[in-house]
C-alpha cells in the first residue's frame, strides 16, 4: 500500500483553504468590525494593507502561496516518515 500523499493535491488544498479563510476574515472585518483581524494579516502578509482592492487581491494570492509553502515543508516530511514507518 503506497502512502505518499500527493504535493499537488495538499498543496492546492491547502492553499485554497488558506485563501478562503483570508476571505472570509476580510468578510468578518465588515460585519463585526469589534472583531477585528486586519492587523494580524497585515503581520502575516508583506505588503498587505487595509483595504483596497488591490490589496485584497494581494492578500489572497500571498494566502493562496503560503499554502505552497506548507506543502513544500510538510508533504516530504510526511512522506520520509511513513516510508520508514513502511520499513520498519
Amino acid at each position: 500500500m503506497n502512502r505518499s500523499v500527493s504535493f499537488s493535491g495538499v498543496g492546492h488544498a491547502t492553499s485554497l483553504f488558506l485563501a478562503i479563510s483570508f476571505v472570509l476574515c476580510v468578510a468578518g472585518d465588515f460585519v463585526m468590525p469589534a472583531h477585528e483581524m486586519h492587523t494580524a494579516w497585515q503581520r502575516l502578509l508583506p505588503a498587505f494593507e487595509w483595504i483596497s482592492w488591490g490589496s485584497f487581491f494581494l492578500g489572497i494570492v500571498e494566502s493562496y502561496a503560503w499554502g505552497w509553502y506548507f506543502t513544500l515543508i510538510w508533504v516530504p516530511l510526511y512522506n520520509v516518515i511513513s516510508a520508514r514507518q513502511r520499513a520498519a
